[in-house]
């Protein structure tokens, strides 16, 4: 193939067949973009699928829909009339909106139901402390009740006082929200909170379609963004909180850091380039950059359906990659400096394109590497990155040789200079040292360093977080009482019965650990329809109440009055599973129901206030058909376990590009190709530690790249053409359009993107200050000066 580049057929037939490829390559993209662009923001979808079966991963997605779908609102303000009208101004807007699904300020609720539903299920909705008080204490039960009756501060009820002289279901309401801070305005019906002289009105709006199709979430925090300024110049105070928010911040963070990486890496290395080679037309040499972005996300849409926005992020570092193609023929123009000799394009891709095939062979052995792990977002981006590798590596040998045939290069001789003064300084420090006691030095450099390195395996401490959403969110929680976690308990049984016993059970593991303050609260089915095991133990204490009643006699009760109530209670069904959910009162529960299934029935017991997830391990111990979903633990061990997969991953990529470079230079001169950027990345790993970032996951494959990019390195100094100085000065051009590209990742705002960065770009520092060491002998080096094409 060398030779062949040189036959002026071949010379011709070479562009013609790339630009028949790339006009193929637009086609397709415009295809996959006629209906707009194929980019998805969640972040989770790149998370790897739980471990579950499918009703597991049911019960998450029910669980994650209220994040995706529903924001939530509270106007605050000193006067609660103001607050009042500024709710109610802001829901008729939204309503209007055709974004909105759903939108509620006021109790919309139909009373009469409501009454309906909590007389004829008063037994069942009742919690089990007051079922046990009044089963073992009924004279306290009563007492406490006859106390109520003449209690002007004991709140609103639904039932009228003859309609519940018992008082079970004023206790069945106050069951039904725990800890809820809202109250309900009876003239308006919007939903209250008072804290601290002022007065929340709460607003909650369910959207259209999904929150992560890059339309909604910025159009819904604009409408957001709107609201608070209009609250706030009335004097109010806005809080918001959503899933929705999180989305329009992620896309917004990632179309700022697409566009300011990728913007400022190409302009870098548009200045590198002329200032390097000055000339204009040398501009040419960025071509493989935009066919290599143009193909790896070609290549996503292809595979996967669509490409993440962090996906594009870090594709925006697979620029200084693509770039170095062409220094690898470019950079020998200065071996015509020195030789007063002239540059030509094919004769030097000729003789360069053995050492720029093996280049691509070791990246993408590198990039592909990332594809065996179980994350998808790696996934992703070895799929991008192995499409614009190839893509780039076409360009850069079939194109560009093409548009710089007859190119004359005055590259500046200065940086010839430096790069001899850099050999120079290197045969200074070994004549001191010698290599020994120089590695010597590096390892208890690296030594010391690993000892201080920590690892960090928390999600939450990965993705960042926005802070006005997580103090809105927080303050929300504070308000209202409601903090949702994302772990729950999932519970099978064989029939509805079942179920609702299994849960119960549950439920008394559940509240021990409320009132030890480990758990702020639950909810669970059987909170709403209690299991006939226990109401039977119930309707026996029930008869057994006349002889106990005699307090609500002495209040003036109508005997014949709680004679009736009683008989009421005593005869009535109580409504099955399914009846309770579809009533009014079933609402808040209907998400926690999964269904009927060939295996039986399932439901969720949803957490409020978890303090220690730890506990809720043992929680479930014993049960049968409980099981506890903790979908950011398993993620976490899953990161730690990947540590481990992602060590093995860097052996065996570094096995496999010593294979491949055993072709050339032998089993001694592939290991020493290879050794070196080990040790760059082993550097590199120390540094970490002295600095004091955490070693996360991130940074992990980040080191693994250098393997593969390091070579690359190697490979320009071991083959040694134009000379030591001119190879390491393409070496060193190299190393800053990638440093431009990988570099300015560790600007991002998303932790785990800047400690990729971060990692990668110390290893790519130390595989160039290492990468003399695989200059060949001195024979070997006058002998391809010797067959320099220049």
């Amino acid at each position: 193939m060398p030779l062949a580049l040189e036959r002026p057929a071949m010379q011709r037939l070479l562009p013609r067949l790339f630009l028949a490829l790339l006009l193929a390559l637009l086609a397709l993209s415009a295809w996959q973009w006629r209906a707009g662009p194929p980019l998805q923001a969640s972040m989770l979808a790149l998370l790897p699928q739980g471990a579950g079966d499918e009703l597991v991963q049911q019960a998450e997605q029910r669980m994650q829909e209220p994040l995706n779908r529903e924001l939530l609102i509270l106007v605050g303000h000193a006067e609660r009339e103001q607050a009042i009208a500024l709710v109610q101004r802001l829901g008729q807007q939204w309503a209007e909106s055709a974004r909105f699904e759903q939108v509620q300020w006021n109790l919309q609720a139909d009373l009469a139901a409501l009454r309906q539903q909590l007389r004829a299920s008063r037994l069942a909705l009742m919690p089990r402390a007051d079922r046990q008080l009044l089963i073992e204490q009924p004279d306290s039960f009563i007492q406490q009740r006859a106390a109520q009756l003449f209690d002007t501060f004991a709140g609103f009820s639904l039932l009228p006082i003859e309609q519940d002289w018992l008082g079970l279901g004023a206790r069945a309401q106050q069951a039904l929200n725990p800890h809820q801070r809202v109250q309900t305005d009876l003239a308006s019906g919007a939903l209250l909170v008072e804290d601290q002289g002022l007065t929340w009105a709460l607003l909650r709006a369910r959207i259209q379609g999904d929150s992560f199709d890059l339309q909604a979430p910025p159009a819904i925090a604009a409408q957001v963004a709107s609201a608070r300024t209009l609250v706030t110049a009335e004097g109010g105070q806005l809080l918001a909180a959503s899933g929705l928010l999180y989305a329009a911040a992620g896309q917004a963070k990632a179309s700022r850091e697409i566009s300011w990486i990728g913007g400022t890496a190409i302009l870098g290395i548009l200045l590198l380039l002329l200032l390097s080679y000055r000339r204009l037309r040398v501009l040419v040499s960025l071509l493989p950059i935009g066919v290599a972005l143009l193909a790896g996300c070609a290549a996503c849409v292809l595979v996967f359906g669509q490409i993440n926005a962090l996906t594009l992020v870090l594709g925006a570092s697979l620029i200084g990659v693509a770039a170095d193609y062409p220094q690898h023929y470019l950079s020998k123009s200065w071996g015509g400096v020195r030789d007063q000799g002239n540059w030509h394009s094919w004769p030097v891709l000729a003789a360069t394109l053995p050492g720029l095939s093996l280049s691509l062979g070791t990246n993408l052995i590198g990039y592909l590497a990332l594809g065996f792990t179980p994350f998808p977002v790696l996934t992703q981006i070895a799929v991008f990155s192995a499409a614009g590798l190839i893509a780039a590596y076409l360009c850069a040998v079939c194109l560009l040789p093409a548009w710089l045939d007859g190119l004359q290069l005055q590259p500046a001789p200065g940086l010839l200079r430096l790069s001899e003064k850099l050999l120079a300084a290197r045969a200074r420090l070994l004549a001191r040292t010698g290599n020994w006691k120089l590695l010597a030095v590096l390892l208890l450099f690296c030594a010391a360093g690993l000892l201080q390195l920590q690892t960090q395996n928390d999600l939450r401490q990965w993705l960042g977080a926005e802070p006005q959403l997580l103090d809105d969110a927080q303050r929300i929680a504070e308000l209202t009482g409601q903090q949702p976690t994302s772990q729950f308990f999932l519970v099978r049984a064989a029939d509805e019965q079942q179920l609702l016993q299994r849960q119960a059970a549950l439920s008394v593991q559940l509240d021990g650990a409320v009132a030890d303050g480990t758990l702020l609260g639950y909810r669970a089915l059987s909170q709403l329809v209690a299991p006939a095991s226990q109401l039977q133990p119930l309707r026996e204490a029930l008869q057994d109440l006349p002889q106990h009643w005699q307090p609500l006699l002495a209040a003036g009760i109508p005997e014949a009055a709680l004679n009736t109530e009683l008989a009421q209670l005593l005869n009535s069904d109580q409504p099955r599973l399914e009846q309770a959910l579809a009533g009014p009162l079933g609402e808040a529960w209907r998400p926690l129901w999964l269904g009927h299934s060939a295996a039986g029935v399932a439901g969720i017991v949803s957490l409020q206030g978890l303090n220690d997830t730890a506990a809720l391990h043992g929680i479930a111990s014993g049960l049968d058909g409980v099981q506890l979903v903790d979908r950011l633990g398993e993620l976490n061990s899953l990161f730690s376990a990947t540590q481990l997969s992602a060590a093995q991953l860097k052996l065996l990529s570094c096995a496999a590009i010593v294979l491949l470079l055993c072709l050339p230079f032998g089993f001694g001169g592939a290991l020493r190709i290879v050794c070196l950027p080990l040790l760059a990345a082993l550097t590199a790993l120390a540094c970490l530690g002295w600095l004091g970032q955490p070693l996360t996951l991130f940074s992990l494959f980040g080191l693994l790249l250098i393997s593969a990019i390091g070579v690359d390195y190697a490979i320009l100094m071991r083959e040694n053409i134009g000379g030591q100085a001119v190879s390491l000065l393409g070496t060193l051009l190299a190393g800053l359009t990638s440093w431009l590209s990988f570099g300015l990742l560790l600007l991002s705002q998303t932790p785990a993107i800047a400690n990729f960065g971060l990692a990668i770009s110390l290893g790519l520092f130390f595989c160039f200050l290492l990468s003399p060491w695989a200059t060949p002998t001195r024979n070997t080096t006058a002998a391809n000066e010797a067959r320099s094409p220049l």
